[in-house]
């Protein structure tokens, strides 16, 4: 978890405090501030996700090896006319 998603979560949490103090005492410009710095929260908190989640990705394809192709003993057709006219 990175920086972004606990002060996301924490602007989250104390705008919903602000809002909720703001609706009992009837004060709208509360209610507007808590509303305001819980959207703020929420999109931080996303933002910091969204780098989680890209951080990830990008440890998971350093970690893997490209797949290895499997040794062909077969011969092909042009191969094998390809000898023959040699011979």
């Amino acid at each position: 978890m990175n920086n972004d998603r606990a002060e996301g979560k924490t602007k989250d949490v104390v705008g919903r405090v602000e809002r909720q103090v703001g609706e009992w005492t009837g004060s709208k410009e509360k209610q507007a501030d808590g509303t305001a710095r819980q959207a703020s929260g929420k999109v931080q908190n996303a933002w910091g996700k969204a780098k989680d989640a890209a951080s990830n990705v990008l440890n998971k394809a350093g970690d893997s090896k490209p797949p290895q192709r499997a040794e062909d003993d077969t011969e092909t057709e042009e191969s094998v006319n390809a000898r023959r006219s040699r011979s």
